[in-house]
């Protein structure tokens, strides 16, 4: 069970509930794509999530509206019974994409939320703290066209940790490294979940990484897109990726992808 933090630098995940929730896109009817169709989901403070299925079943769509920048068109997301309107720092989001900005060096990228909120001469131990957290100390100079592809992710990360989000949104943050950094970076964010407490949910292609990383995953079936499955993943952590209890795990999903063809399941393989 997470509890209160002891001291500022520990955050407290938050609850998510998603009900009934829909969203279409376009306006005339001929020309209306039902993206999310009935969509319930309860996720529990501290809790990981992956959220798997085809391209364009509305994973991305469903990221979207819990972080606030986009709206349902029927339905209520709540963070802690709190509905949620619009974006908010207690939500923060991780792209593919770290989306650094050019022009700010790692320390100012990671500080540019608290200066936004105008809090940073209060906070600014925090982007110390955050930048040594993901492993970048003694780069916080070092400039966004300097960096590898998984220091770039985790000054990404580190600039959406340092808000202290109840909720980190992660959409295929990793989907763009190659096969050992994303390993690694897989172990960092396991080991500073474990760390914070904070709620995540992950959107990936990747069912491994699924297995590898979350407490639940959570199936969605080509659009429209709703809940075809929510699998438990009862593997202990750390998680070893050759135990027979992950490919017999691995196995279960790949045949629940199944009902998409075999087009959608060789993705996955």
């Amino acid at each position: 069970m997470v509890t209160e933090q002891d001291n500022g630098s520990h955050t407290v995940g938050g609850a998510i509930e998603i009900k009934n929730v829909g969203r279409v896109f376009g306006e005339a009817s001929d020309n209306q794509v039902i993206a999310l169709k009935d969509i319930n989901l309860h996720i529990k403070p501290g809790e990981f999530i992956a959220l798997i299925g085809p391209s364009g079943c509305g994973k991305s769509t469903l990221l979207r509206l819990i972080v606030g920048l986009d709206v349902p068109s029927e339905g209520e997301l709540f963070l802690n019974g709190e509905k949620i309107t619009g974006p908010h720092y207690e939500r923060g989001l991780v792209f593919q994409d770290p989306t650094l900005f050019p022009w700010l060096n790692v320390y100012d990228n990671v500080a540019s939320g608290l200066v936004a909120r105008k809090i940073y001469r209060e906070k600014k131990q925090d982007v110390a703290e955050y930048i040594k957290l993901v492993g970048l100390s003694g780069f916080e100079k070092s400039y966004p066209h300097h960096l590898s592809g998984g220091m770039a992710q985790r000054a990404a990360l580190a600039r959406a940790l340092v808000n202290h989000p109840r909720v980190l949104l992660m959409d295929e943050p990793l989907g763009a490294l190659d096969a050992f950094t994303r390993m690694q970076m897989q172990d960092e964010i396991l080991r500073i979940w474990q760390e914070r407490k904070t709620t995540v949910v992950l959107v990936t292609h990747d069912v491994d990484e699924a297995i590898y990383m979350s407490d639940r995953i959570v199936i969605m079936t080509p659009r429209p897109g709703k809940i075809q499955e929510i699998i438990d993943v009862p593997i202990g952590k750390p998680r070893a990726r050759n135990h027979p209890d992950f490919f017999r795990l691995r196995s279960k999903i790949l045949e629940t992808l199944h009902f998409a063809g075999e087009e959608t399941l060789s993705y996955y393989l």
